[in-house]
């Protein structure tokens, strides 16, 4: 007998979609989506951050790792997209496949991570934006490009503190209102955005290629310093968490199953072909990266592709690859804001949130409050928390999601064997499946206690939430007791 907090959804697709949004995304759509998302910040940022602070050139080996695991996750993933085509990504799939209190606990995950992820992004962005303009000689404060109390030196050589970074937090209402506009709209910019975006890496690549210096690559993995996590071993392992920012693509594209046409197609499409072409760009491109940057430079760098720019000395090829960055920032954060937005309607919709979450505007069709309340949250991380400590956070969150979808399959491979499925993972129930959930445990475990402990804290706080509001709205739980 299942216990109340295991109930799980029946295993069925939707047959009609009363929350009226558009199905505007076919399965080009969605690998742009996903390609948009993953290859942003976690490339044109956190690859130097986890090369300076964590692997050295071995950053390289790093992205390697993630991309293995978050293959077995993908796979994964496009079985239980195609399977259960309904939003919410792998709260769903937890839903169908798990019971509920482990529903609970991936959406509630899936917020921080979303949330968390697009705070990274725009600072990201905002970093870039500044370098951008400097080279125009417009300068910005600095002290509305850090987040509060840390330490900078004024143009005037004074030390000071900084306020906060309000360039990134523009940026992400500004992306709200046009998200805001409608689906459709916001798909085909950033089709375009992301078209743009990819002729600026291969550009980039193209470029730098010869101003690689071999001597930067030796040590390939610097001796650790002592401590868990700072080069050696450890430090590849804790720079392959930090990778995994870069692979919540796959998840954003399942998000958007209710704004799918033929979502049993298009979305395993959609997830295994922005993951393969995600994996070579990120490859390749930190290769290229700590070949023309000293990794000892990027330690604290958020914009470590306008530093390279700076240093190959061609001005006009560093003017275009901001450009194309800084405008690209906008496909990333277009799919982080979506995910998190259909994240929330979904878990309204259960009950299992206040409803005013799940409202959709009766003339653009898109959820307009989770957008404002997102928009505010991921403003408020993106003025206040540094880049690093927001790229941890939503790579622990990432992994746990993989973990939980893997699990997802083996149990709804058991439980629903006969439920039609337009893509199954090779191998049986178990093999990939069981090395998802062990690459990425192994993984996650490398992440630092201080991350550990944040985690911790948010899903405390979502348990309190959900036992003093969702475990009584909850619409399966009513259904069943009538």
């Amino acid at each position: 007998m299942t216990t109340p907090l295991l109930q799980r959804k029946p295993v069925a697709p939707p047959t009609n979609h009363p929350n009226g949004l558009k199905r505007v995304f076919g399965p080009w759509r969605l690998i742009m989506m996903g390609v948009g998302v993953t290859v942003g910040a976690g490339l044109f940022s956190l690859t130097g951050v986890a090369a300076g602070q964590n692997a050295g050139p071995a950053v390289v080996i790093s992205f390697l790792i993630a991309a293995i695991a978050a293959s077995f996750a993908g796979l994964c993933y496009a079985e239980l997209a195609g399977m259960l085509p309904a939003g919410g990504s792998a709260y769903a799939y937890a839903y169908a496949g798990l019971g509920e209190i482990i529903a609970w606990i991936i959406g509630w995950d899936l917020i921080l991570e979303y949330t968390v992820g697009a705070g990274a992004v725009a600072s990201s962005a905002s970093g870039y934006i500044a370098s951008l303009l400097k080279g125009w000689n417009i300068l910005i404060d600095p002290r509305l490009l850090n987040p509060p109390l840390t330490t900078l030196t004024l143009p005037n050589g004074q030390t000071a503190h900084a306020w906060c970074n309000l360039p990134a937090m523009l940026i992400l209402f500004v992306i709200t209102l046009l998200l805001m506009r409608g689906t459709n709209f916001s798909a085909r910019l950033n089709a375009l955005v992301v078209f743009i975006k990819l002729l600026v890496i291969v550009g980039l690549i193209i470029v730098c290629t010869p101003f690689v210096d071999v001597s930067h690559f030796h040590p390939f993995i610097p001796q650790n310093t002592g401590s868990f996590g700072h080069f050696g071993v450890s430090g590849i392992m804790r720079a392959a968490g930090m990778a995994f920012f870069a692979y919540i693509g796959i998840d954003i594209v399942s998000t958007a199953a209710q704004d799918t046409s033929n979502p049993q197609r298009n979305m395993p499409i959609g997830i295994l072909g922005s993951l393969l072409l995600c994996a070579i760009i990120y490859v390749v491109f930190s290769t290229i990266l700590v070949g023309v940057v000293d990794y000892h430079l990027l330690a604290h760098d958020p914009s470590p592709v306008a530093t390279a720019m700076d240093k190959i000395h061609l001005p006009w090829m560093a003017v275009l690859v901001k450009i194309g960055i800084t405008f690209g920032f906008i496909s990333v954060l277009f799919g982080l804001l979506i995910g998190q937005s259909r994240i929330a309607m979904n878990m309204a919709e259960d009950g299992l949130l206040p409803s005013f979450l799940g409202r959709v505007h009766k003339g653009t069709r898109t959820p307009w409050t989770a957008h404002i309340i997102t928009a505010c949250a991921a403003a408020l991380l993106a003025g206040c928390v540094p880049i690093a400590t927001l790229g941890e956070m939503t790579s622990i969150g990432t992994l746990l999601a993989f973990v939980i979808v893997c699990a997802g399959v083996t149990a709804l491979r058991f439980r629903a064997p006969n439920a039609p499925r337009s893509f199954r993972v090779p191998g049986g129930p178990v093999l990939i499946p069981f090395l998802g959930i062990i690459t990425c445990g192994i993984v996650i475990a490398s992440m630092s206690p201080l991350t550990w402990a944040r985690l911790l804290i948010w899903l405390a706080i979502g348990f309190v939430i959900y036992f003093a509001y969702g475990i009584r709205k909850s619409k399966l739980r009513n259904k069943s007791s009538h």
